[in-house]
């Protein structure tokens, strides 16, 4: 099968949207009429969307989030306190921006993990860097890369990290390694990078679920004083909608 020159040419210069859309539109009757100023600029549409798109999947293949999450879908209808003038605020990013965190706590099964995936969704589509993880998962994974000489980079990677989500955070107690560990990341995020922390836990507990007076103060200290809070009540939503979202 022949194919046009410029095409090739739009290939061999990794124009690949471009050259989606040069193929689309010669199929197109009305193309010819097009002005060449409108020719252009239907392709460099076509490229920018491509490559938006391409960074998002990219973005969201990094961010390895449980729950397919999209802040359209946030369900502000249910009855569990949900503030949705705090959470469009959220959304705009502006606290990412300024190196705030969020904590978001409330009982099993009421959203928690879900709005805080679409939150990281939407953080993903502004082109910011984004992580979830389990916190129990977390420090399994922190004791694999200090037994094989890896934690340096590990916790490195954790502080660069523009959004860090760390979910069902307080369910296991914390041994003096995971509470050193713990310190360390939200050391080195203070002030620098944005943290979701997401409990079933109410706020107040937290510092007895730490375990150590001393360390308990320096984290809740580095997480909790820039932080907006979200506190869910209700009955869970698997409950009464399986489907429910956020």
């Amino acid at each position: 099968m022949l194919t046009h020159p410029t095409l090739d040419q739009l290939h061999a210069l990794g124009l690949y949207g471009m050259a989606k859309a040069f193929g689309e539109l010669g199929k197109h009757g009305d193309t010819p009429q097009l002005a060449h100023a409108e020719w252009l600029g239907l392709l460099l549409d076509r490229e920018i969307v491509h490559r938006h798109d391409k960074r998002l999947g990219a973005r969201l293949r990094h961010a390895r989030l449980r729950h397919n999450a999209a802040p359209e879908d946030i369900d502000y209808r249910s009855a569990r306190g949900l503030d949705r003038r705090l959470v469009e605020k959220l959304l705009k990013g502006d606290w990412i921006d300024a190196h705030d965190n969020l904590a978001l706590c409330g009982p099993t099964g009421i959203g928690k993990s879900w709005l805080a995936c679409a939150i990281g969704h939407k953080a993903c589509r502004d082109n910011r860097s984004v992580l979830y993880t389990r916190f129990p998962r977390l420090l399994d994974e922190l004791a694999l890369s200090r037994g094989d000489g890896r934690i340096a980079r590990k916790l490195k990677s954790l502080g660069q990290v523009e959004l860090l989500i760390l979910d069902v955070w307080g369910l296991q107690p914390l041994d003096a390694q995971a509470r050193h560990d713990l310190l360390e990341i939200l050391e080195d995020r203070y002030g620098r990078k944005s943290t979701i922390v997401t409990s079933q836990l109410d706020i107040a507990s937290w510092h007895r679920a730490i375990g150590d007076p001393t360390y308990a103060d320096a984290i809740l200290d580095r997480l909790l004083h820039n932080a907006h809070r979200i506190e869910l009540t209700g009955d869970s939503l698997r409950r009464a909608k399986p489907t429910a979202a956020g």
